[in-house]
Formats: structure tokens, sequence, C-alpha cells
């Protein structure tokens, strides 16, 4: 779920916590709303998609788009610098098997609890 509060967007919602103990994630400080929510490929082929979440879209865009470091981005999402490697990489894998296998990229607000990414 997404939260617009005092002009600034935070996530919320089951990331990714592994086990059932431990203290749940922290909100993470989106820029932005992407403005289309799904890329398709052409011609479209019958596979599964590949679910991008909102946070690990946003440490795409910062670190990789903006130029920011995993620092920089961290400060700005408001999360640690660990937690945006681990975004960083989760997206950047994603996107890499999506443009190699032709499959289509839905971005979501959440992660899907029958994703089979992860």
């Amino acid at each position: 779920m997404v939260e617009i509060s005092d002009g600034m967007m935070f996530m919320w919602g089951r990331r990714f916590r592994y086990g059932r103990r431990g203290r749940l994630p922290k909100p993470v400080m989106l820029g932005g709303m992407p403005p289309i929510n799904v890329f398709l490929p052409n011609p479209p082929r019958n596979v599964d998609p590949i679910f991008l979440e909102l946070a690990e879209l946003e440490a795409f865009r910062l670190v990789d788009l903006e130029g920011l470091s995993q620092e920089e981005a961290g400060q700005r999402m408001g999360v640690s610098r660990g937690t945006v490697w681990r975004l960083l990489q989760r997206a950047r894998r994603k996107v890499a098997q999506a443009l190699s296998e032709g499959r289509p990229i839905y971005i979501i607000s959440q992660g899907p609890e029958s994703s089979p990414q992860k």
C-alpha cells in the first residue's frame, strides 16, 4: 500500500522478511509513482510475468538513472545502504531476466504472495 503524507510517498506493506521473527521492514520513501505499471514485449508471448516492486524500481532509478551512490539513495529512501543494495540487486536481476527472456514486467506496490521471484 502506498500512502501520501506531507508531499512524501511511503510504501507500507510486506516486503521480504525472512522467517516469522524480527521486526517488520521500515517504510520506504518513494520519489513518485511511475507513469505506467506494465512493460510488454513485442510481439507478446504467453510466459510468466516478472513482478517488480515499487521499492526495487525506486532504488534502481536513484542509483542507475540519477547516478546517486547507494548511501545517498538510502538516505533519500529512508533505509540503510544494505537495504538499497538488496533492492538494487533484485531489480537488476529481474530486469535482465525479463529482457533476455522476453517476459512482461509488472510494477506492483508490494510483493505478490505467490511470486516465484525471490
